[in-house]
């Protein structure tokens, strides 16, 4: 009696967790399986309530096939099945995520994850974003610390050493440069002397005791104007 009593506890139970998960229109939530162990993505399905339920009852990965719009248990004809052993629902309840233990690969091609066509190689991304740093205010902090902390040889601490008037001079010629790339219609050129002429800019900057952030918060400025 005791033991009936249970069972319906159990099920009473699942019951109020399946309610709690939001199927879509079509009564689906996508299912995302995961190796246990290595902890590697293994697939993505979509499970509906009575395979969810099957999942639970059988202790193996039940689906619903949208293709073929049935049931379908994982390797139950390639033998490549998946143990569960453990299931979790999201914070907002509309994926479903099962630990398994597989026994085979996941994919049907031979693959052991479904996740197996790469887009960015490891490292690409951490090395994209260190390409895009603030190169400015790097420069910027650099000739700083050459004004602070001279260099023998550094040409930053030359032009520092020859005073405000020679930056000056110096600005003025790379302006000159950058108007006759201008004039050529010279993309490199123009990128080259673009470059002195920030360069310079950055040392008459501090020199002068002027932050970029000085220039942003102007430039802000006539923004909103």
């Amino acid at each position: 009696m005791s033991s009936k009593g249970s069972a319906k506890d159990v099920a009473y139970e699942m019951d109020k967790i399946i309610d709690e998960i939001k199927f879509d229109e079509k009564g689906l939530v996508p299912a995302i399986v995961q190796d246990c162990k290595s902890g590697e993505v293994l697939m993505l399905a979509y499970m509906n309530r009575e395979s969810f339920k099957k999942t639970v009852d059988t202790g193996q990965t039940w689906f619903y096939s949208r293709s073929r719009q049935e049931l379908w248990n994982k390797g139950a004809t390639s033998g490549n099945v998946q143990s569960v052993k453990d299931m979790y629902y999201d914070c907002d309840a509309d994926s479903i995520l099962v630990k398994v233990e597989p026994k085979g690969p996941a994919c049907h091609t031979g693959e052991n994850s479904c996740f197996f066509n790469q887009v960015v190689k490891s490292g690409e991304i951490d090395e994209k974003f260190e390409n895009e740093k603030d190169v400015l205010k790097d420069l910027y902090v650099l000739i700083q610390d050459r004004k602070e902390n001279p260099v023998e040889g550094s040409y930053t601490n030359y032009l520092f050493e020859k005073g405000i008037d020679k930056i000056l001079k110096k600005v003025g010629e790379e302006a000159a440069e950058v108007i006759i790339g201008a004039k050529n219609l010279d993309r490199a050129e123009i990128t080259y002397e673009v470059s002195d002429l920030v360069y310079h800019i950055l040392v008459l900057l501090v020199e002068t005791g002027v932050s970029i952030e000085d220039i942003k918060s102007e430039l802000a400025k006539r923004h909103k104007k």
